[in-house]
């Protein structure tokens, strides 16, 4: 199968939206149909110009490309345990891999692609595909959750360390080794994410209220953000701008919130000469004989600025980005719409919406909007539409079995290292591999 076959004009009417992501510096936005998925460049608010579009491929779910290079990863609802890795401007595949059961995420970087299942994870070189690490231990993962860096020079891998509660493994994914475990939250993780470059790492719980950034690979607390006191909710995505000034987390509900690290004293005590900064130390020294309840929420911050979406209870994903020279917040829709706002970066408050993008182009598509994308126990798209049992066609990779590469008591082979991180301008790197079981 491949991915530059037949193009459309647009996606068919009985299209449905599958799932939605953005490439690691937000220049393009991915999604997911019925009937295949679509690239987006994100140069330009006014207009979203289709970078490529393939319609060979049905009920994509996952869909994940490689910065601004001619990779893109993709995984079929029909075929949910196999991973295909395209090369979309010559048309071929590079490869596909099969694994034991439903595929939930997928993380890249120029070093490393990562395939998260609900009990193990697979480290590739992205290099030449072949599986470096497969990490079999790990507790249960319904929903896929992890984190990759950007950055290929440390490429950190953060991962629940618990069913139960919220600890965070994190791991080296270039040495192949445990960095360090931290104790996040009592209660088990809903999501997280790293900085561009890889030394902060957010993270979220299940209650949804604290949010807290952390320092990699030490662990160490850096700051807490209130997201609010009133209700539990879902977070389902935390993403920090390129510049790490600021961090956005979406949840189920109308708002999306966006906190500014530097407003912080416990992020740079010195640096506050304010007097919000004096009283924050103030409070700070305060907190050492207050109840640990009480100092945990006088030594968190609220948002710096918010957005409040014309829809709740649906899934989204959102992004903060540069876009002709200004700070936005992106956030791509369950309901098929991308929508742009403005962020004052000086005085934040609510953000402006300033444009709305139909991601494809349907009548009907708010009248049939799947339960897939309800807040319920799956809060990612992949882990939402994969739990789904569907019974995967055989793979066409020589020596894998029907059923995957990777059945109970089996694993795929190990390989060493192979050199260096992919080159994102050099379309003669990613050739087609024809087996990648020796």
């Amino acid at each position: 199968m491949e991915p530059g076959g037949h193009h459309l004009e647009g996606a068919r009417v009985s299209d449905r939206l599958i799932s939605a992501s953005f490439n690691q510096d937000c220049t393009s936005v991915a999604v997911g149909t019925e009937s295949g998925y679509i690239l987006f460049s994100l140069s330009s608010v006014e207009k979203l110009d289709r970078i490529h579009e393939c319609s060979d491929i049905p009920e994509v779910y996952i869909v994940e490309r490689l910065f601004s290079s001619s990779l893109v990863v993709v995984v079929s609802l029909q075929m949910p345990r196999r991973m295909n890795v395209y090369h979309f401007k010559k048309g071929t595949e590079i490869c596909n891999y099969s694994y034991s059961s439903n595929i939930l995420s997928v993380r890249l970087n120029r070093q490393r692609l990562i395939v998260c299942l609900e009990g193990a994870i697979y480290i590739h070189n992205i290099k030449d595909m072949k599986l470096l690490k497969t990490i079999s231990d790990t507790p249960s993962n319904p929903t896929g959750l992890c984190a990759l860096s950007i950055n290929h020079s440390n490429s950190y891998l953060a991962y629940p360390g618990s069913s139960s509660i919220g600890e965070i493994l994190v791991y080296d994914a270039n040495n192949l080794n445990i960095v360090t475990m931290i104790p996040a939250h009592d209660s088990p993780l809903a999501a997280m994410a790293f900085n561009s470059t890889g030394c902060k790492l957010a993270s979220a719980s299940e209650k949804g209220t604290v949010i807290r950034v952390f320092s990699v690979p030490e662990g160490e607390r850096l700051c807490e953000f209130r997201r609010g006191m009133k209700r539990y909710v879902n977070i389902s995505c935390l993403t920090f701008s390129m510049d790490s000034r600021f961090l956005s987390a979406s949840s189920n509900t109308e708002t999306v919130h966006i906190f500014k690290l530097e407003q912080l004293s416990q992020c740079s005590p010195e640096e506050s000469p304010s007097w919000s900064g004096y009283m924050g130390k103030m409070f700070m020294a305060a907190s050492n004989y207050l109840p640990t309840q009480v100092s945990d929420i006088m030594n968190q911050d609220r948002a710096f600025a918010t957005v409040r979406l014309n829809f709740s209870g649906q899934r989204n994903v959102c992004m903060l980005a540069v876009i002709q020279k200004l700070p936005r917040l992106l956030v791509a829709s369950s309901e098929g719409y991308l929508y742009i706002y403005n962020l004052d970066p000086q005085d934040g408050g609510e953000c402006v919406l300033i444009k709305k993008h139909r991601l494809f182009a349907t009548d009907k598509l708010d009248e049939r909007r799947d339960s897939n994308f309800s807040y319920g126990e799956t809060p990612t798209y992949a882990a939402t539409v994969a739990r789904k049992s569907i019974v995967p066609s055989t793979s066409t990779v020589p020596g894998y079995s029907e059923d995957g590469g990777a059945r109970k008591g089996e694993i795929i082979p190990e390989h060493e290292f192979a050199v260096g991180p992919v080159r994102l301008d050099d379309e003669n790197e990613f050739p087609p591999v024809s087996i990648l079981n020796n």
